[in-house]
């Protein structure tokens, strides 16, 4: 597949989306995986490894839980990218108690001006129940802002459910 040069992925928890995105870099050689999770109990560490081990080799690997920014501004053109994903560097922006709105202005911005191919996978998390706490409500009205912030700067975005890829834009 041809990468376009902002592509979003979208889609519920365990919805297929990240192996969606990985199966487009098909055809490129020496991707980069932006990374954004932490591993801070075993589960998660499992749910990595078995990330890490389903992608391979070939890929390069960049941690960036909070500065993906920072990783973006590192591209070129050259470089095709997996950002893997805007929901937990979301949560962990929200965890560290960072300003939400100015990090998010932050990220679209990077987003948009970045050189390389980038598909960004992210949660939706809007069609679910209501969360009972008001950190959830937060996390969740903020993550809906993203989505609709990242959708608007992408060229291509891709909605998964059940492993299914449906073309949402163009």
């Amino acid at each position: 597949m041809v990468l376009g040069k902002v592509t979003l992925v979208i889609g519920g928890a365990a919805s297929g989306k990240s192996a969606h995105a990985e199966q487009m870099f098909a055809g490129v050689d020496a991707p980069v995986y932006l990374a954004t999770a932490q591993a801070f109990d075993d589960e998660m560490r499992d749910k990595i490894d078995a990330h890490i081990a389903r992608r391979g080799a070939r890929w390069r690997t960049v941690e960036a839980p909070l500065d993906v920014v920072g990783a973006l501004d590192g591209l070129g053109a050259q470089d095709h990218c997996l950002f893997d994903c805007a929901t937990l560097w979301l949560s962990n922006q929200l965890l560290a108690e960072n300003d939400l709105a100015a990090e998010q202005a932050r990220l679209v911005g990077a987003v948009s001006g970045c050189a390389a191919r980038l598909v960004i996978v992210t949660n939706e998390v809007g069609m679910g129940v209501v969360p009972d706490t008001p950190l959830g409500r937060r996390f969740r009205e903020a993550q809906g802002r993203l989505n609709i912030e990242l959708a608007q700067v992408a060229d291509r975005v891709i909605h998964v459910v059940a492993g299914l890829p449906r073309v949402l834009k163009p």
